[in-house]
């Protein structure tokens, strides 16, 4: 029983050290993934050879799918690429499993004690991310070493004797159980080098084994699958199209797994080898035969997962993926393209309050204030999505840019609500009671409308750019504008003691009005102290 459990803490342990090296590897080089992905994308060999390397690195074509599924949804990739790298992802998990299943253990002591080193030292630095990868590694390889001790043991047992003598070759239940594992420990890899681990101390049959490993990979299919289920149709494309290959790959070559047993295990004497190997050999001899089909494969999964129409009010993409949440710097841009939407909207809100003011249109109206409710569930969208971002995982930069985000989104969702009200306003103070502002009142309310729209977008791009030159124009703009709002409102005094009827009419409403647009003025010129605030740090740091 001791032994058994032994080896149940071993497998566990494998598992986790997989997940702390995939894990690791996303937090510190997440941002040159994405960018060698989208940038090795412009043929399907180019971008399988992509799928190669960063699989290779993240341990991981579930990880691996889970990025490129993000990329198609937001467009950045297309689907018969994203399959490419699939192919090539599948081939490099296989590469790491042959790398892993040779003798390392003696790096396990070093790992762990130099990942423990660099962790404790400095744990919200890359080196700290770096030592966490390390100790990953090194927890794979005691785990291992673990699991070869165990099943040592094990295959001694009688009991353990008789069960492996009455075992049979089912080779569908075997890879209904390897891909049931895979799903299990979100570790295809994990599997595969348990499998042959096993397979090594006479625990599983070869042909077994090989069976098992076939499951594996369908299992690691069906976990992208599964993770993506909540995601939008574009994101799921990947996924499905990624099992597909699984499915006919497996369909094509599990025939052939018995002439592997008979001609290939032999010539190789090890069997732990011999299980590792086969699997890299599936993986390819796969990837050789489909890759030409990719573009076939896209139509499929097309027909099987059509995009839905979309209309003007909800057939927008939802940026804020899920699936982006295990790589932060990916997360952080979804969350910046939806922070925009968030700002395109308050735009619209703003352009239509002058429509509103000069046409006097109550069904308009009634559209923009309703936009504020949309503009609220972004913001609380944004702020949830934000909140899952592990804030541990961030570097310095990157948790920069999520507060700036988070406090770049209240102040839209502020404005909205300035808006709502002076729609509102203006609604119940000029429309319904008929009045209408004097010619030079109006005159004043659309030259500062007309700032505040120029001072919107260039705020916009201050949040996105964090250009100094140009936050420093924003604040020169808000002050500027703070000048000319004192000015209109003595100017509306004067004409009150004028005694201007459709100033004294509308005085409440302009008054409050001007200052209503300083207000929003405030919140659009705060993203420029950010900015600068980032501008100024780095040069303090070059310095």
């Amino acid at each position: 029983m001791t032994h058994l459990l032994n080896l149940l803490a071993a497998i566990a342990l494998l598992v986790w050290g997989t997940h702390l090296v995939r894990t690791g590897i996303l937090r510190v080089f997440g941002a040159n993934l994405r960018m060698i992905l989208r940038k090795s994308t412009s043929n399907r060999f180019a971008a399988f050879l992509s799928g190669i390397g960063v699989t290779a690195l993240v341990q991981s074509s579930t990880a691996t799918a889970l990025i490129v599924s993000s990329f198609v949804g937001q467009s950045f990739i297309s689907m018969t690429a994203a399959l490419a790298v699939m192919l090539g992802a599948d081939v490099g998990t296989s590469l790491m499993a042959v790398v892993f299943s040779r003798d390392l253990s003696w790096l396990s002591p070093l790992f762990i004690f130099v990942g423990v080193v660099l962790f404790i030292a400095r744990q919200s630095s890359t080196a700290g991310r770096v030592g966490r990868v390390l100790i990953g590694l090194g927890l794979m390889l005691l785990a291992l070493q673990l699991v070869r001790e165990s099943t040592a043991v094990l295959v001694q047992s009688p009991i353990v004797k008789t069960m492996l003598g009455s075992l049979g070759s089912d080779l569908l239940l075997e890879i209904t159980i390897g891909a049931v594992l895979a799903i299990v420990s979100y570790s295809s890899l994990a599997v595969v080098l348990l499998t042959a681990t096993l397979a090594h101390s006479g625990i599983v049959p070869i042909e077994v084994a090989l069976g098992l490993v076939l499951g594996a990979n369908l299992g690691s299919g069906c976990l992208a699958v599964l993770t993506t289920m909540s995601s939008n149709t574009e994101t799921r494309q990947v996924p499905m199209g990624n099992l597909l290959f699984k499915i006919i790959g497996i369909c094509l070559l599990a025939p052939f797994a018995s002439q592997w047993q008979a001609h290939a295990a032999p010539a190789i004497n090890d069997v732990a080898m011999a299980v590792v190997t086969f699997h890299l050999a599936f993986n390819v001899m796969v990837a050789v035969l489909l890759i030409g089909f990719t573009h076939i494969v896209a139509k499929w999964v097309e027909y099987l997962l059509p995009k839905p129409e979309k209309s003007r009010v909800t057939g927008r993409p939802n940026h804020l993926d899920p699936t982006a949440l295990a790589t932060p710097a990916l997360a952080i841009s979804c969350a910046v393209r939806e922070a925009m939407h968030q700002a395109d909207t308050v735009e619209i809100m703003l352009m239509g309050l002058l429509k509103v003011i000069h046409h006097g249109d109550l069904n308009l109206a009634k559209e923009l204030r309703h936009m504020d409710d949309t503009i609220d569930e972004i913001y609380s969208s944004i702020k949830y999505y934000l909140t899952q971002i592990p804030r541990e995982a961030l570097g310095a930069n990157e948790a920069q840019r999520w507060a700036d985000i988070l406090s770049f989104t209240i102040n839209m969702e502020q404005i909205g609500d300035i808006l709502e009200r002076v729609i509102q306003d203006v609604e119940d103070k000029k429309i319904k009671p008929g009045r209408d502002f004097s010619e030079a009142g109006l005159a004043e309310i659309c030259e500062l409308h007309s700032r505040l729209v120029r001072n919107l977008r260039l705020g916009m791009s201050v949040f996105l750019s964090k250009d100094e030159h140009e936050a420093q124009h924003l604040l020169i703009a808000k002050a500027n504008f703070n000048v000319l709002e004192r000015e209109y409102a003595a100017t509306h005094l004067t004409r009150l003691s004028a005694n201007t009827v459709q100033s004294i009419e509308t005085s409440s409403l302009h008054l409050d009005l001007i200052s209503d647009l300083k207000r929003i003025n405030s919140h659009i010129c705060s993203v420029a102290y950010s900015a600068l605030t980032v501008a100024q740090s780095g040069k303090m740091h070059t310095a």
